[in-house]
């Protein structure tokens, strides 16, 4: 029996679709192994989304070939796509496939064995218009499942390199994601996470079916208990989904909407296609749809040109729109991209000051966040047991990390909890004893 080993950097996506490779090679007869022993085959699926990402691709890459030099060294993933030629160069890579036909990767191995040559299967990612379909039947970790539902991105914001290592928006048959949907329910899973790359694009490349379409035939698979969206563009929130979102039972009261900066100047550089203004227009409909809400965002700072004003104009939005909380990154070049190619790159001290002040900006808000829901109570997925006692660490549907006394059974069960005190990054509670509508009445 082949033995396989595997080591994904980067995102969720990354991740997924890291599962979806096992899949094929075990059904195919392979055994997993750890990425630090020994293994006859080695794939690395790497990211590029900035020049650190191919810099720890490649240590990866290195650090496999240095295990064990008889093994196949497969490396796939979105530096792949970008630069498979730097790749190939690394002596002892043999195999190279991009972001696209994973599927191939078994024959190619065994083409590898038979004629001891490197192969490079990366294709022009550009002409793909078709979702690769990867069955992902269950997951490691075993509360939430991640469900992939569309691959590529049409915006090409001036930062980002994506474009041109995932492809264009392309979605998902709707008939695939809610059979795969039907089958991580009957998995077990109670969660299901909608991911991509550019999630809330769902359904623009096809004829009268949208992301919201889909939110309202998820709603109906049974046994299934929270949608969680991963990432949504502000212009995607349309009226439509909105009103999904505040009709469904299962969608949760937590969006992840990118901002990357609260100065109109900056976005247009960036290339973003909205305006503060309409950033907010959309979140304060949200807040009205979904009291309670946790809106969340990622944001850039020191990207080229962001003056002082700039930088308190993004500070002073993010304070007032009152987000549960800040993905920070300081911009960092990335080669091939317009924006690496601006006059006025920011300098690193600059750029460090800046996060720092919107990291202390970030804990402030999710204290505030959380603070209005000290003493309710809310429903928590328990993910894992904490290091210290019978304490148990899971999310609530609004995504705050709630700490909790109780037995490893229920992990991946939902429970009601009540917070007895609220806090960043955990709030601390306790079960709270659910009594059945029969019983009530039993007791009346």
């Amino acid at each position: 029996m082949s033995s396989v080993a595997f080591h994904t950097l980067g995102c969720k996506v990354n991740h997924y679709e890291t599962e979806a490779i096992w899949q094929l090679f075990k059904k195919d007869g392979y055994e997993k192994v750890e990425f630090d022993q020994a293994s006859d085959v080695y794939v690395i699926n790497t990211c590029t989304v900035t020049n650190t990402g191919d810099k720890k691709s490649r240590q990866v890459i290195r650090r496999a070939i240095r295990k064990n030099p008889d093994a196949v060294i497969c490396v796939t993933g979105c530096y792949a796509q970008t630069s498979p030629a730097e790749i190939m160069a690394i002596p002892g890579v043999d195999i190279v496939v991009g972001t696209q036909d994973r599927h191939k990767m078994l024959g190619y191995i065994e083409q590898y064995r038979k004629e001891r040559e490197p192969i490079n299967g990366v294709g022009n990612i550009m002409k793909t218009r078709v979702y690769e379909e990867l069955d992902v039947p269950a997951f490691t970790d075993r509360t939430r499942a991640s469900l992939k539902i569309q691959e590529g991105c049409n915006n090409f914001c001036t930062f980002c390199i994506i474009p041109w290592a995932r492809g264009l928006m392309r979605s998902r048959k709707s008939e695939d994601v809610l059979q795969q949907a039907n089958q991580l329910v009957e998995a077990g899973y109670k969660e299901i996470v909608l991911t991509g790359i550019h999630t809330g694009g769902y359904g623009e490349d096809m004829k009268d079916y949208s992301l919201a379409d889909l939110l309202l035939e998820l709603e109906k698979v049974d046994g299934l208990k929270r949608i969680r969206i991963s990432s949504i563009e502000a212009s995607q929130i349309t009226d439509r989904v909105i009103e999904v979102i505040d009709r469904s039972e299962k969608i949760v009261r937590h969006l992840h909407v990118p901002l990357q900066s609260g100065s109109n100047t900056v976005l247009k550089r960036m290339r973003r296609k909205y305006t503060t203004q309409f950033f907010a227009e959309r979140v304060e409909r949200l807040h009205k749809a979904l009291p309670g809400l946790a809106v969340t965002t990622d944001v850039i700072v020191g990207f080229p040109g962001e003056t002082d004003e700039e930088f308190q104009e993004t500070f002073d939005f993010i304070r007032d729109l009152k987000f549960s909380e800040l993905h920070v990154f300081p911009y960092s070049k990335r080669t091939g991209t317009p924006a690496a190619r601006m006059d006025d790159q920011v300098e690193d001290k600059i750029k460090n000051d800046r996060v720092h002040r919107l990291i202390e900006l970030s804990n402030q808000l999710a204290k505030e966040y959380a603070s209005q829901f000290e003493d309710e109570v809310l429903e928590i997925i328990p993910e894992e047991k904490a290091s210290e006692g019978n304490i148990l660490i899971g999310y609530s549907d609004n995504y705050m990390k709630v700490k909790v006394e109780g037995d490893e059974s229920l992990i991946g069960e939902i429970v009601k909890v009540k917070i007895t005190k609220a806090g960043y990054p955990y709030n601390e509670g306790r079960f709270v004893r659910v009594v059945s509508d029969e019983a009530k009445k039993a007791i009346v």
